[in-house]
C-alpha cells in the first residue's frame, strides 16, 4: 500500500531528552484534514505535554487508509521528543515504555470523514427535540437538522428531509413518561414512510435511538418495523422539568464506534491500536471543559473557532451544553459569516476599512484558498474582524439553547437556575469566571493581546473572566486521557493551556466617556502595586507574568457592577496571563461610536493600549 505523504519533520526541542517518568500516554487525534499526535508523560514530577506531531489525514482517497496518517504523525512526534516509538516505519508499537522508548497507552479521538451527523427529531422544537439535540451535541454529534411535530410543515416535506439528510443515526424523541403517545407513533411512522439511508454505500440500516416516552415503545417498535436498526434507551425527559441524556449519550457512543467508525477506511486498524474506545472530538472537547469546570463557583465557557464551524461548550450551573454553529467558520465558510452580518458589521472593526467589494473579494479568497494565512496587517485585521462576528452569532445560538432547554418553566424558576441576572440570551455572563478558546485565527495571532482583545470583543465577558488559550487544540486529547488517567489529564492540562489575560469589565447603565466607573487596585507578587481609576470608553492593561498571582480589589462607583452586584467591592485572588491584566470599561453591551472618524480614532486608542500591534508595548 502507498504510504501518504508526511510533512517536514519537526525539530526536536531545545533541552528535551527521552528520559520520562511513570507511564507514557501517546494519543492521537484525528481530524478531518490533519492528524495530531502527542506525548503525555511525567516530568519533574508532573505529567505535562512532552512533544507534539501532526501529519495529513488520510482517510480518503487515494489512500484512503487513517492509520497511514497516524503512522505519519507519530514519526513527527518521535522526531520530536527523540523517543523512538514503534518498532519499524509502520508499527508496531514499542511497548510497554521503557525509560527512553516505547509507550504504555495508546488513545484516539476522531473526527476524521466528517465526524458523527446526526438527525434528531422530538415532538415540541423547545422541549424533547431541544433536549434531543444537546443529548447529541453533548455525544460529539454534528445534527445536521431537528424536525418537530408541532412544525407547520407539510408531510410530505418532512419525508423528503428525511430522505435527502443521509446521516449517520438518528434520534427519536418525544413525551414524557406517561405523557404523549399518538403524536410519538406518528414520528416513527413518517420515519418507516421516508426509509432514511446513511450517507454510507451498501445495504446496512440507519441506526435509530428512542427515547421518548416509555409507554409507547412497543408502538414505536412496531411503527418502525426494519426501516431502522433501533435502539430503546430511557427517556431523555422524563419530565417536563428533568433531563436524563447520559443513557442516550452512551448509547450514541456505541453507535459511533460500530456504525461510523467501523465504517471509516482503515478504522479497523485504528481500533486495534487503541487501548480504549475512541471518542468523537468534541466528545473529547466537552469532557475537558467539564473537568475544568469542576471545583469552580462560576461557570465555564469554552469556544473553538474552526474553518468551517464554531463550536461553543459550557457548563452553566453545573449543566454541561454545547452548540455547533454549522456553516460559520474563518475558511471553507467565511462567506457565511459575510452574509449573515453584512459588510458594514464587519468593517466597523477596522480602523480603515477598505470598500465593501474589496473585503468581499478577500473573503472569498479566503475560502477558495483555506489554509493561507493573513500576509498583511490589513488581511489580518480583516480576519479577526471576522472572526469577532462568527464569535458573537455563535455565542447568541448557544445562549438561546440554554434559554430553550430550561423548558416550561416558571420565569422565576429560570431564574434561579441560572442566577439573578439572566441575559436575554439565557447566558449571563457574569458568572462566568473562566473562557477558553481555540482555532487558528486566535493561535496564530502575531501577538497574545489581539487574540485576547479578539475574544473580550466578541463575547464581552463581564466582572473578572480568566482567559486561556489553547492554542495546540490539546482538549481532545486529554479529553480522552481523562476517561482513563483524569489525574494525569488534570495535570496536563494546567500546564498545556496558555493563560492569555485576565479581563476586568464593569456593566454599567450609560456613562459619559470619562466619566469614572471603578477603582482598581492590584498587589501582585513580591509586593509590587499598581493602582487605576477606570474610565468609561477606556481600555487599559497591566503586565502580570503567566501564572503569577496577584489580589485585586475593585471599588466601583454607584450603579457599577463589577461583578457582585451594583456598586459592590469586589476583591479576588487572580493569575496573569501572555497580555497581563485587561481593563475594560467600554461598557455593556460594547457600543462601537456610529460616526467613522470617531470609531477609528477609539479602535486605534485600544489597540495602542492593548500593545497590540508588533514591536509596540504599553
Amino acid at each position: 500500500m502507498t504510504r501518504a505523504p508526511a510533512p517536514q519533520v519537526l525539530p526536536r526541542p531545545a533541552g528535551a531528552g527521552p528520559q520520562v517518568e511513570g507511564p507514557v500516554y501517546v494519543i492521537t487525534d484525528c481530524g478531518s484534514t490533519t492528524t495530531k499526535a502527542v506525548l503525555v508523560g511525567r516530568r519533574g514530577g508532573r505529567h505535562v505535554v512532552l512533544a507534539r506531531g501532526e501529519a495529513p489525514t488520510t482517510v480518503e482517497a487515494p489512500f484512503a487508509d487513517v492509520t497511514l496518517g497516524i503512522w505519519n504523525a507519530l514519526d513527527q512526534l518521535a522526531a520530536a521528543s527523540g523517543r523512538r516509538l514503534t518498532s519499524g516505519a509502520m508499527g508496531p508499537l514499542l511497548r510497554p515504555a521503557t525509560a527512553d522508548q516505547g509507550l504504555d497507552l495508546f488513545l484516539s479521538t476522531s473526527s476524521a470523514g466528517g465526524g458523527l451527523q446526526m438527525l434528531v427529531l422530538g415532538l415540541v422544537r423547545e422541549l424533547t427535540a431541544a433536549s434531543a439535540a444537546r443529548a447529541a451535541l453533548g455525544a460529539g454529534a454534528i445534527v445536521t437538522d431537528v424536525l418537530a411535530y408541532g412544525d407547520l410543515e407539510p408531510w410530505p416535506l418532512r419525508v423528503a428531509r428525511l430522505q435527502e439528510a443521509r446521516p449517520d443515526m438518528l434520534l427519536l424523541s418525544g413525551g414524557v413518561d406517561g405523557g404523549a403517545r399518538d403524536q410519538v407513533v406518528a414520528l416513527a411512522e413518517l420515519i418507516a414512510a421516508a426509509a432514511p439511508a446513511t450517507r454510507w454505500a451498501g445495504d446496512q440500516r440507519l441506526p435509530l435511538v428512542y427515547a421518548g416516552n416509555r409507554e409507547a415503545s412497543e408502538a414505536v417498535t412496531a411503527a418502525l418495523g426494519d426501516a431502522v436498526e433501533l435502539s430503546v434507551v430511557a427517556n431523555l425527559r422524563p419530565t417536563l422539568d428533568s433531563e436524563n441524556l447520559e443513557p442516550v449519550r452512551r448509547r450514541i457512543h456505541q453507535l459511533f464506534l460500530e456504525h461510523v467508525m467501523g465504517r471509516a477506511p482503515g478504522s479497523r486498524g485504528l481500533l486495534a491500536l487503541c487501548d480504549a474506545p475512541v471518542l468523537p472530538t468534541p466528545a473529547a472537547v466537552g469532557a475537558m471543559v467539564q473537568m475544568l469546570a469542576s471545583g469552580r463557583r462560576g461557570d465555564v465557557l469554552a469556544v473553538d473557532v474552526g474553518g468551517a464551524t464554531t463550536d461553543v461548550f459550557s457548563v452553566v450551573g453545573g449543566r454541561f451544553s454545547r452548540t455547533v454553529s454549522a456553516n460559520l467558520g474563518l475558511s471553507y465558510s467565511i462567506l457565511q459569516v459575510w452574509q449573515e452580518v453584512g459588510p458594514e458589521r464587519i468593517a466597523r472593526w477596522l480602523p480603515d476599512p477598505p470598500p465593501a467589494w474589496m473585503m468581499h473579494d478577500r473573503i472569498a479568497n479566503k475560502m477558495l484558498r483555506p489554509t493561507v494565512v493573513p500576509a498583511s496587517p490589513e488581511a489580518l485585521a480583516l480576519e479577526q474582524a471576522v472572526a469577532r462576528e462568527a464569535l458573537a452569532l455563535a455565542l447568541a445560538t448557544h445562549g438561546e439553547a440554554i434559554r430553550r432547554t430550561a423548558g416550561r418553566r416558571r420565569d422565576r424558576d429560570v431564574g434561579e437556575a441560572f442566577g439573578a441576572a439572566v441575559a436575554g440570551d439565557g447566558l449571563d455572563l457574569s458568572r462566568v469566571e473562566l473562557i477558553v478558546a481555540s482555532g487558528g485565527v486566535l493561535s496564530r495571532a502575531p501577538r497574545a493581546e489581539q487574540a485576547a482583545l479578539v475574544l473580550i470583543d466578541a463575547l464581552q465577558p463581564v466582572g473578572v473572566t480568566e482567559l486561556l488559550l489553547d492554542a495546540a487544540y490539546i482538549l481532545p486529547h486529554l479529553g480522552v486521557l481523562a476517561v482513563e488517567a483524569p489525574a494525569a489529564a488534570a495535570e496536563a492540562l494546567e500546564a498545556a493551556l496558555v493563560p492569555l489575560a485576565c479581563c476586568v469589565a464593569p456593566r454599567t447603565a450609560d456613562r459619559p466617556a470619562g466619566a469614572p466607573l471603578l477603582r482598581c487596585r492590584l498587589e501582585a507578587e513580591g509586593g509590587a502595586l499598581r493602582e487605576h481609576l477606570l474610565r468609561a470608553g477606556e481600555l487599559a492593561r497591566w503586565p502580570l507574568e503567566p501564572r503569577s498571582r496577584g489580589l485585586l480589589r475593585l471599588l466601583p462607583e454607584r450603579g457599577v457592577d463589577a461583578g457582585a452586584g451594583p456598586g459592590r467591592s469586589v476583591e479576588q485572588p487572580v493569575h496573569g496571563g501572555v497580555a497581563g491584566v485587561i481593563l475594560d470599561g467600554r461598557g455593556r453591551p460594547l457600543i462601537l461610536p456610529e460616526a467613522a472618524e470617531e470609531r477609528s480614532a477609539r479602535l486605534r486608542a485600544w489597540r495602542r493600549a492593548l500593545a497590540c500591534e508588533p514591536g509596540s508595548s504599553s
